[in-house]
């Protein structure tokens, strides 16, 4: 966008290789609620994928306070990183959960939330590749306003989910496992929420420099 191609490519690959981890970690989270069964080993993938996030996360920001020449605003870059690594945390969260709670069947409503986060996780990644490129910053907008629909997609889903889990779990015996479910569909929710911040963020770069 701005400044050395080789230095700006730095941060660039930052978003992009944090982008992939959050789509493995959406699909892996899919296939486990798909597969619950085997929740332990589609848990333990997320979880590196979530310190493989980190990692990128703390080199952005380590690189920031060496580089004063940024592609855009260095505290566009912090709020980037951070984002899409809230995402990951929170994708690692679910599947944590999933796994403590000891979760022997997946509920029809968690199956969707995980699956509109796929296409969320996904919507981010072809957005960040589209970063360097202001020449296609309509592609990026119109990219933002779908995980935009996503994000009240998953809102839906997660209404519905709530009230279907108050309504067919009444009795005093099953009040912990509406504890567990509300707990699991709180993280989903905020996960795609998290994507919309980033989507934000992605608008806000692209309308200040394009």
């Amino acid at each position: 966008m701005f400044g050395s191609q080789n230095r700006d490519g730095i941060f660039y690959a930052a978003f992009d290789s944090h982008a992939a981890c959050l789509v493995e970690a959406a699909k892996s989270l899919a296939s486990c609620f798909e597969n619950i069964g085997e929740a332990a080993r589609f848990a333990e993938k997320i979880r590196d994928l979530e310190h493989e996030g980190d990692k990128i996360t703390h080199e952005t920001i380590a690189r920031l306070h060496k580089i004063w020449i940024t592609p855009f605003d260095a505290s566009d870059i912090r709020s980037l990183i951070t984002a899409l690594d809230d995402v990951l945390d929170l994708t690692e969260a679910v599947s944590e959960r999933v796994v403590l709670f000891g979760i022997q069947e997946a509920e029809e409503d968690a199956k969707q939330l995980s699956q509109v986060l796929v296409r969320s996780c996904e919507a981010v990644a072809r957005a960040i590749r589209l970063l360097p490129t202001l020449k296609r910053s309509r592609e990026i907008l119109d990219l933002c306003v779908e995980i935009n629909r996503l994000e009240n997609e998953a809102d839906r889903t997660y209404r519905h989910a709530l009230a279907t889990l108050y309504r067919t779990n009444d009795s005093s015996a099953q009040l912990l496992d509406v504890l567990k479910w509300r707990d699991i569909y709180d993280n989903l929710e905020a996960a795609t929420d998290r994507c919309e911040d980033v989507a934000n963020i992605l608008e806000g770069v692209v309308l200040e420099y394009s």
